[in-house]
């Protein structure tokens, strides 16, 4: 056995201290450089954002004087009046409103009984059928477009609300997420519902449902998102100017010859008004949110 000497113990001792300290003080320091890449990149992407609204607030003489500058010079909020007034905002406003939470409620509707059946019934049929679906995503939505389109004008849905609304409520990643989620859920749950009485339909609305609650935000969340910036369908079936949505109806404003960009600017950040108030109220779940990773809508 070997005996340490008193002053040996406490050089060994401080030593450790010692180096139990530059640990501790070399962490903040090695994680120094990634936070600031991130700030760095952060940064980045904030100075656009910026730029686009600081120049909805200028006139549109500074807009492209040189130098550019990022803050106005004279604030005006005239693109703003002129956008509001020359166009029916309220009228688009609500045009989008209907598509967007009529599409995102029987979205997460559809989507979940598919996606209930798909993870809770066993049928080879059911299998091929989930695979189908998932190659959908393989194509790209211009490719099915024009077959789309045939259908809405046969069933008589063209320069409707309707036929932008019903070929958006089928998606193959809110089918996807939510049998990925049924398929956690002991079967043995619905065993014992199916004993006490409870009907199919009513197993799902009852107790498979509400506990999907997580994933029915999370796809409400992206599915009204969706619909709120879609441009190409509702571009493709509206005729009627009253029947626009924000975003045709924003590409309005650029005309053929030339473009006001203050008004577009200003027209602009008021279509992205209710987007970020969607965000500041579910930005826990979005965040928390990368179940689409991979899928397009």
């Amino acid at each position: 056995m070997t005996t340490l000497r008193p002053g040996t113990r406490a050089r060994t001792a401080s030593t450790g201290a010692g180096a139990g300290t530059r640990t501790r003080t070399s962490r903040p320091l090695r994680a120094l450089p990634s936070s600031l890449v991130l700030w760095l990149l952060a940064l980045g992407f904030l100075i656009p954002v910026a730029w686009f609204l600081l120049s909805s607030f200028k006139p549109g003489s500074e807009l492209f004087s040189l130098p550019l500058t990022l803050f106005p010079e004279n604030w005006t909020v005239s693109g703003y009046t002129t956008a509001w007034n020359r166009f029916n905002f309220a009228q688009y406003f609500l045009n989008t409103s209907i598509v967007a939470v009529v599409t995102t409620v029987l979205t997460v509707l559809v989507s979940a009984m598919t996606g209930y059946a798909l993870a809770k019934y066993q049928a080879w049929w059911l299998k091929v059928f989930f695979i189908c679906i998932l190659a959908t995503t393989m194509l790209p939505t211009e490719v099915i477009m024009p077959s789309s389109f045939a259908v809405v004008r046969d069933l008589g849905l063209y320069n409707t609300l309707a036929g932008i609304i019903v070929p958006s409520i089928i998606t193959a990643t809110g089918i996807f997420m939510f049998r990925q989620y049924f398929k956690t859920i002991p079967d043995e749950l619905l065993e014992a519902a199916r004993i006490d009485g409870v009907s199919e339909f009513g197993a799902f609305w009852r107790i498979m449902l509400p506990l999907a609650k997580p994933i029915a935000v999370v796809l409400a969340i992206f599915s009204f998102q969706w619909r709120w910036n879609d441009y190409i369908w509702p571009l493709i079936v509206l005729r009627d100017p009253d029947r626009y949505t924000l975003q045709v109806a924003l590409r309005s404003i650029v005309g053929a010859d030339n473009v006001d960009w203050s008004v577009l600017l200003s027209a602009s950040v008021i279509s992205l008004v209710p987007m970020l108030i969607l965000f500041a109220i579910f930005q826990r779940q979005i965040m928390n949110a990368d179940v689409n990773s991979g899928l397009k809508d």
